[in-house]
């Protein structure tokens, strides 16, 4: 495992660059909050999603109800079904590792394993597992790292969830350039616009979120068929 890591490290460098300040600008705006590095790491630990974790801590400050965060969470996260069906080939026959590497594919990871074939002399499963591993301790360093410092002096964390919107926008554009197919991308864009032109910013958020991820399960197989002509 140990080489597996050492061969891996170049392949995630890209994300080490990014997960590290992402995370200490969460942890921030975390200890801004009142949380100690403590909930910094678990947070890291369990839950492992940059969106996540900023939406969380947004939404707990702002007195949201449990079931609204909870709902909220998993339709955010509903993009990793699609991730998750376009890997299940890759993770086949791998091991016991696979049920780490499905929680860790974050998008970053996801670019990582869907591009890169896995170096000279290492198994695809170690690459995989060494990849993922990389990455999730980046990001706990990073936010850990943040608490730590946001404990220590004050900030003002206004703006500061930016970071993942910024992050977001790099990913659209690099897939954006990847793939010749764009019609998924612009349904996931028209959508939320029709959603919020209707029903306003106060409610367009779950609306649009459920339209799209019926909209792209419906159109999967259509998809998938002008993908392979491509």
């Amino acid at each position: 495992m140990i080489n597996a890591l050492k061969k891996s490290f170049k392949y995630s460098l890209p994300v080490l660059f990014g997960y590290i300040p992402l995370g200490f600008a969460f942890g921030i705006m975390l200890a801004a909050k009142g949380y100690g590095p403590e909930w910094a790491f678990f947070m890291s630990v369990i839950i492992f999603s940059g969106t996540g974790q900023y939406l969380i801590v947004s939404l707990l400050a702002a007195g949201a109800a449990i079931p609204h965060v909870i709902l909220i969470t998993f339709l955010l996260h509903f993009r990793y079904f699609f991730y998750g069906l376009s890997m299940i080939d890759r993770y086949h026959k791998i091991g016991r590792t696979k049920w780490y590497l499905i929680f860790g594919l974050t998008d970053e990871t996801y670019a990582i394993l869907s591009t890169e074939k896995p170096p000279e002399g290492i198994s695809r499963g170690a690459f995989y597992t060494a990849v993922t591993f990389l990455n999730h301790c980046y990001w706990i360093f990073g936010s850990v790292l943040g608490a730590v410092v946001g404990g220590m002096f004050t900030f003002n964390t206004k703006g500061i969830d930016f970071v993942m919107t910024a992050l977001f926008s790099v990913l659209v554009v690099e897939q954006w350039k990847a793939h010749k197919n764009h019609l998924p991308a612009l349904i996931g864009f028209i959508l939320p616009v029709i959603s919020l032109i209707i029903l306003g910013a106060e409610h367009f958020l779950i609306p649009a979120l459920l339209a799209v991820s019926v909209t792209l399960m419906c159109l999967r197989p259509a998809f998938e068929k002008k993908e392979a002509r491509l």
